[in-house]
């Protein structure tokens, strides 16, 4: 009786968290389906399907170079952080130096400083390589939040790694970059796709540095694409667009997540089981 109590809780709790994540994402897609009419009435399911909200997005707005936007400075961020990550996770976790330790702290100890902190910082280095409005600087800056977690994570899969694989490929005469990218690389998939899916979770959904080193609305991202969605007043604001805006660049992630979901828990336990 007690199981049968104990499991019932779980599922009513399992319940309650899934619907407080999944019902505001439910809720933008049933609004977003409404027509202005009937946006503000209370209705769960949706009566009618209306698709004018997506097609106004597009046609109000350059919505479409928005994501290009998001998509080019994504890729671009999981791209140099993998790079940047494997070469220090190899330094890092299969290289003796001194100091080793300390410097490891440091990277993450980086990521622990709120935006905000070095926004201004950022700015005049943005302004002092001539990279405003320019989407390289949303690259750059992207990149001091996603470099600690990726070098973080890989060096602690990197160490786990067996001796006897890099010994025996250094006994063939590798050199280092073969070793990274012939041995260690494909042993290192699980973790790659980890930190490269969270990386480009965190720049694709980035804003405050968006919104700070981007001007004109052919260099602007999603998110502040979205925040600049504006009417003539709060109480004619186009919350139809926005939801509908919304649904467009979440989906992505979503199908993202839902394509890789094993490899990324396979990831973050396997990593956390060998460090």
């Amino acid at each position: 009786m007690k199981r049968i109590l104990g499991l019932t809780g779980l599922y009513l709790l399992v319940a309650v968290i899934i619907f407080y994540a999944v019902f505001p994402f439910y809720y933008a897609i049933v609004s977003s389906l409404k027509p202005a009419s009937q946006l503000f009435r209370l209705e769960y399911f949706p009566t009618a399907w209306a698709w004018d909200n997506y097609i106004s997005v597009f046609r109000e707005q350059p919505f479409a170079q928005n994501i290009l936007n998001s998509l080019i400075v994504s890729i671009s961020v999981v791209a140099l952080s993998i790079f940047l990550g494997v070469t220090a996770a190899y330094a890092l976790g299969r290289v003796q130096f001194r100091g080793r330790g300390m410097l490891l702290m440091v990277i993450l100890g980086v990521s622990m400083f709120p935006q905000v902190a070095v926004l201004s910082g950022m700015f005049e280095l943005v302004r002092w390589f001539g990279l405003y409005n320019n989407l390289l600087s949303l690259t750059l800056s992207y990149m001091t939040f996603t470099i600690p977690f990726t070098v973080w994570v890989l060096t602690t899969f990197m160490r786990g790694l067996p001796k006897e694989l890099e010994e025996a490929a250094i006994m063939d005469g590798a050199n280092p970059w073969t070793i990274i990218t012939r041995v260690f690389m494909p042993l290192l998939w699980p973790a790659l796709v980890t930190t490269g899916l969270l990386a480009f979770i965190a720049a694709w959904n980035e804003f405050l540095f968006a919104l700070t080193f981007t001007l004109t609305n052919t260099q602007r991202t999603v998110p502040v694409a979205i925040a600049l969605i504006t009417g003539s007043s709060v109480h004619e604001l186009p919350w139809g667009n926005i939801m509908a805006a919304s649904v467009i660049v979440t989906v992505p992630v979503v199908v993202l997540v839902l394509i890789f979901q094993r490899r990324i828990v396979s990831g973050l336990t396997a990593g956390a089981v060998k460090g």
